[in-house]
């Protein structure tokens, strides 16, 4: 694993970076939302492939590459909750000055 995040740091920051966007970019989109099973079976899914990945199940090629799927995984949503986070942030702030005004 630490191989990985030293290998590939520029990618972890892209993958940072494009979450960043995708959450700003999300609060502005008004679909529905998923729906409760689906969110229990993607749950699983993800569960199951760290427990793939933490149990070496998978070897060689493919396993390095859900290594690396998994591990770019984690900048990409924390980019989108602080996206998401600061987009709402100015939101509100925009919504107070208008409102005092």
């Amino acid at each position: 694993m630490a191989y990985l995040v030293a290998f590939h740091w520029g990618w972890l920051a892209g993958a940072f970076a494009i979450g960043l966007a995708m959450g700003w970019v999300a609060v502005v989109h008004r679909a529905p939302g998923v729906s409760g099973w689906l969110t229990w079976l993607l749950a699983a899914l993800a569960a199951g492939l760290v427990a793939a990945t933490a149990a070496c199940i998978v070897p060689g090629r493919a396993g390095y590459w859900l290594e690396l799927l998994l591990i770019l995984f984690v900048p990409y949503l924390l980019g989108c909750a602080i996206g998401t986070w600061l987009r709402a942030l100015v939101v509100t702030r925009s919504m107070r000055q208008r409102s005092a005004a």
